[in-house]
């Protein structure tokens, strides 16, 4: 049985500016999910949705596409989905699925002004990914229900929920939140905890596009520029490693990579030296 088609694009949208991003009093008196876009930010998803629409056009074979789209149920992000929508038909659209996993970071209930800057003192200190927020989440959780999306997503595709339709150029849109956004990068292009931290959170509306490369391997780099990815926190090496994905043979292991096994040991001939101070504590507890 032939394997189903992958999704040419896997295109992260992050939401409009918001409210909250104008104001985070906003917080103390309306819940994360309930924040509304800015007049601002319905205009950033109109823009937006004709700008993934070049994208797919630009290198897609003629109208032979169709979209299927993923969103957080948070409200900036389904008004999000809905500016973005305008710029494509009907026949253009081939579903949408709402997704409570792509949902934002939870930072608890209602956020006070003070002691979440207080809070988010702390979280710098101890690191994002790591530090849970009380009566939230870490940057680990998410990880955790990022991971678990992605499960689903693969079944989809390998059950042919998503390549029903005769289109030959099938593309995946996710429209979710900036942190929600760099983990699923993690997770999927299997980036440290490290590399996580320096990471910069995408603008309003601003899209990374995965695209399949001429080996069949998604990489940034093949709509996306070094710039562009500089700007987002890739290192040398994780841009180096995209490159290396846009031309790559699905399956193949870039044995380059730094963090493939070497930096992970000492031990071994081209492993860089380590610091036992970065490992070991005079503590004897």
């Amino acid at each position: 049985m032939e394997r189903p088609r992958r999704p040419t694009r896997i295109i992260l949208v992050r939401h409009g500016q918001s409210e909250g991003n104008l104001d985070e009093s906003k917080y103390c008196t309306i819940a994360d999910s309930k924040i509304r876009l800015t007049k601002a930010g319905l205009a950033q998803s109109e823009a937006c949705g004709q700008l993934i629409k070049e994208a797919i056009e630009k290198t897609s074979n003629g109208n032979d596409w169709q979209v299927f789209f993923y969103v957080s149920p948070y409200k900036r992000t389904l008004c999000t989905l809905k500016g973005i929508g305008r710029a494509f038909s009907k026949d253009q659209i081939l579903g949408v699925r709402e997704e409570p996993r792509l949902r934002e970071q939870d930072f608890g209930n209602f956020q006070e002004e003070t002691s979440m800057a207080r809070v988010k003192d702390l979280r710098n200190q101890f690191g994002r990914f790591f530090y849970r927020f009380p009566e939230g989440e870490s940057g680990a959780d998410v990880f955790d229900r990022v991971t678990s999306f992605l499960e689903s997503l693969w079944r989809d595709i390998d059950s042919y929920r998503l390549n029903r339709s005769h289109y030959a150029d099938l593309n995946l849109v996710i429209v979710s939140h900036g942190i929600t956004m760099r983990i699923f990068l993690m997770r999927w292009f299997k980036w440290t905890v490290e590399q996580f931290e320096q990471l910069n959170n995408p603008k309003n509306c601003e899209i990374q596009v995965m695209q399949l490369g001429s080996g069949g391997e998604y990489s940034l780099a093949v709509h996306h520029t070094k710039e562009q990815l500089e700007e987002w926190g890739l290192t040398s090496d994780m841009i180096t490693d995209q490159e290396w994905r846009a031309k790559a043979i699905r399956g193949q292991w870039y044995r380059d990579w730094p963090r493939f096994s070497d930096s992970f040991f000492d031990h071994l001939e081209d492993s860089p030296p380590t610091d036992p101070n970065d490992y070991a504590s005079d503590d004897d507890n």
